[in-house]
């Protein structure tokens, strides 16, 4: 079915409305006396919604202390032993990513005693056997809120490539140079397409779509015009365009800035 966006006005409304709906989330979650899982993407589009639910944690006093960050993915790097993460210091790292602007942001202003343990940031290892993420995953009780992004120039969401089947599960893969491309436009200490990591391990569609109870897509920026186009359009998983797999997923929400929908009046 096709996912009405919201259209709000800059990227900080975005985050702010994505923020206050996983706050809300994991207030819930937390007065049951469970876990919340979070699944979480590295990258420019979600870092608002990063800054912005810090600040409602610091507004709320949120308790955080039961919630574990789920990464979408890693970069790797070939070995003759086979696949390894990249090291957590390099600034293309999901895992240092996830460490430095997730946890050290929402754990800077989270009372002691409510902060998120090291050990609940959670990542894909490429050692581990395709699809051992999503049975620790399924084992944890599932996503309860999986926060997405679309790449700007082939619509990849987490790692999954331009062809991405609809049943595929956590797995290594091999990088599109479009995504690679993007990288670059990412991470700036990456110069050249060279430089830019040509595998990955990434969640699968079908993990996203089976093990999320719901899921927000944010969009912003004019150079995503193109892309909140194809996914406004969207009504199904379309192959070609892997982040159309939101329009699929139980309770999904789709957050954009008016830069980035300045297509849309073409698209609907």
């Amino acid at each position: 079915m096709r996912i009405a966006p919201e259209i709000l006005d800059t990227p900080d409304d975005v985050g702010r409305a994505a923020a206050v709906q996983i706050a809300d989330a994991i207030e819930a979650a937390s007065a049951a006396g469970r876990r919340f899982v979070l699944g979480c993407p590295s990258g420019r589009s979600p870092q608002t919604t990063y800054e912005q639910l810090a600040a409602i944690v610091a507004e709320r006093g949120l308790d955080l202390s039961r919630v574990v960050v789920a990464l979408m993915d890693e970069y790797v790097e070939q070995t003759a032993d086979g696949f390894r993460p990249v090291d957590p210091a390099l600034p293309h790292s999901c895992v240092g990513f996830g460490r430095r602007d997730i946890l050290d942001r929402l754990n800077a202003v989270a009372f002691p005693g409510h902060r998120i343990p090291e050990e609940n940031l959670w990542a894909p290892d490429p050692r581990a056997a395709d699809g051992d993420y999503d049975r620790a995953l399924e084992e944890a009780g599932g996503i309860d809120l999986f926060l997405l992004a679309s790449g700007a120039s082939d619509g990849h969401v987490a790692l999954n490539p331009v062809g991405a089947a609809a049943d595929t599960v956590t797995r290594v893969v091999t990088l599109g140079d479009d995504t690679r491309r993007d990288n670059l436009g990412t991470f700036p200490s990456l110069r050249s397409l060279d430089e830019a990591p040509r595998y990955g391990v990434t969640v699968g569609i079908r993990t996203i779509r089976e093990l999320s109870r719901a899921v927000i897509m944010v969009v912003t920026g004019e150079h995503k015009q193109s892309t909140v186009r194809r996914l406004a359009a969207a009504e199904a998983y379309e192959p070609d365009w892997p982040a159309t797999i939101f329009t699929q997923c139980s309770s999904p929400r789709f957050l954009v800035d008016r830069a980035a929908a300045g297509l849309l009046q073409t698209a609907l």
